[in-house]
């Protein structure tokens, strides 16, 4: 074991869209610092960022239902859809920044034009669907929303969901064009390429055994290259832990008071995913529709046209699994060794009230794949279960932590938990994650380096047009840069759907 200590200036473990974009975001604020990137797998955007383990989207709230509440009153409170709009939004213009900047060559190789649409059935749920767009398409950042309760219409906009479907309820949708999909496994990979032309020292199949602090404030990691077995120690003055459902672990061994407390819950997703050509070609969209009730969030079923490698798949889900992983190379006594007795009252209290979701996942695991085809039979009515395949995605492990309100509770959003003198962060939990990474990036920025945000600012604002501006007090600007991220970002012209 080599005792010499390797010095750098940041270390991001996980070689994920978070580290990419954090990494991204910090060669150009300063080029000067030294950055290590440790990853367990072989290459990067492997595990959670991959795009078969369901981390293509654009999550901007233009379909997904359950971003929009309905109030005991009958008002429907879409705060959060804003939020996750605007962070979106924050998002392609760093995208845009770097392909402007020739740092990303073909943004058509992660991101593609896609309509985002909601849709649903039954007297009760248009009546929802109705009121979500009349409270959200008055609003600058939800420009363009349809909404259609005519079958006629409904042909039109989603054909290969319409066929053959017995129209003895009422159904409707709403629907945005300018939706996209996008890869962020691709995405992760080109940021990553780019950053190891700008000199960052990325290191596959090494992982992180252990972490503590040294005398002087740094941070000593423990790292073990898999291949050889050979273990390194690395200080750095500044560590990010963006490792996914690997984060946990690593924030308890690191000992900060934040991090107590904190536990994980796992959950395993699967699709089915149709290739073949003539049945992709009759649909062009991502629909969501509504989780069944008792369902996690996580869970609302949705139907996307997506873009893997210039050829397109459809993908429905996600279908709820349990494995006891927190990763999808990870042991199966991750969940175990993860319980401490910081969090046990936390996790005791958390399994208590969540005995309707363990129900629920328990159930997922036991269905059949005809039971599947049955649910989405419900978006295609005559989808034929030989066309489409199963497919196992990625682990999320969800955040269970003590709130004011109450003990043990599930969180099904993404959290920054940092230390005290910001020497330290890690990310944990799931969705929309991905879509928001540059807003989260800069909150973890914001948190960590208090004492350059002044300085950087110049630069952040070239990079974020909209940065420390709201975008929905400023109608003018979003214009602005919609019109700019679409055209840099090649989302200008948009296709049809085949409705052949």
């Amino acid at each position: 074991m080599s005792h010499r200590q390797i010095k750098t200036d940041v270390v991001l473990i996980g070689a994920g869209i978070m580290s990419a974009t954090l990494g991204a975001l910090l060669k150009e604020l300063v080029p000067d610092w030294e950055i290590t990137v440790f990853e367990r797998c072989e290459k990067a955007g492997e595990e959670s960022s991959n795009e078969w383990n369901n981390a293509g989207t654009g999550h901007a709230s233009l379909c997904e239902l359950n971003y929009t509440v309905q109030q005991p009153d009958g008002s429907i409170d879409v705060s959060k859809a804003i939020k996750v709009n605007e962070e979106y939004r924050v998002s392609m213009q760093f995208w845009s920044y770097l392909v402007n900047s020739n740092l990303i060559r073909n943004p058509q190789d992660f991101i593609v034009p896609v309509p985002h649409m909601s849709f649903v059935q039954g007297e009760q749920n248009v009546t929802f669907l109705k009121k979500r767009f009349e409270a959200l398409s008055n609003n600058p950042l939800f420009q363009g929303m349809d909404f259609s309760d005519n079958p006629g219409k409904l042909i039109e906009w989603i054909p290969l969901m319409m066929r053959d479907r017995k129209l003895n309820k009422p159904i409707a949708a709403t629907r945005i064009e300018s939706g996209t999909d996008v890869n962020f496994g691709a995405l992760t990979r080109i940021l990553f390429d780019h950053l190891k032309s700008k000199n960052v020292d990325i290191k596959f199949k090494h992982n992180v055994d252990d972490l503590k602090r040294t005398r002087d404030g740094a941070w000593e990691l423990k790292v073990r290259n898999l291949d050889s077995g050979v273990v390194q120690r690395h200080t750095a003055k500044f560590v990010f832990i963006g490792s996914g459902g690997g984060s946990l672990p690593l924030l308890q061994k690191s000992g900060i008071p934040e991090g107590k407390g904190y536990g994980g819950f796992p959950v395993s997703g699967m699709f089915l995913v149709c290739e073949k050509p003539d049945i992709v070609a009759q649909h062009n969209a991502k629909v969501y529709g509504q989780a069944p009730v008792g369902a996690p969030p996580m869970s609302v079923p949705h139907l996307d046209t997506r873009s893997i490698d210039n050829k397109e798949s459809l993908f429905f889900g996600p279908f709820a699994g349990f494995s006891p992983k927190f990763l999808k190379s990870g042991s199966v006594f991750d969940l175990l060794t993860s319980v401490k007795t910081h969090n046990l009252a936390t996790l005791s209290a958390s399994g208590v009230k969540n005995f309707s979701l363990t129900k629920y996942l328990i159930n997922q695991v036991m269905l059949s794949k005809e039971e599947r085809m049955e649910a989405l039979r419900d978006f295609i009515p005559k989808a034929k279960s030989e066309d489409w395949d199963l497919v196992v995605a990625g682990q999320r492990v969800q955040i269970i932590k003590n709130t004011a309100a109450s003990k043990g509770m599930l969180q099904f959003g993404t959290e920054v938990i940092s230390a005290a003198d910001g020497s330290i962060a890690a990310l944990m939990g799931a969705s929309p994650g991905a879509s928001t990474a540059v807003s989260i990036m800069l909150e973890v920025m914001k948190k960590c380096f208090p004492q350059h945000i002044k300085a950087w600012e110049p630069k952040l604002k070239e990079m974020i047009p909209s940065y420390g501006v709201s975008l929905l007090k400023n109608p003018e600007l979003i214009r602005e840069i919609h019109t700019s991220t679409e055209q840099t970002l090649g989302l200008s012209g948009k296709k049809q759907a085949n409705s052949a």
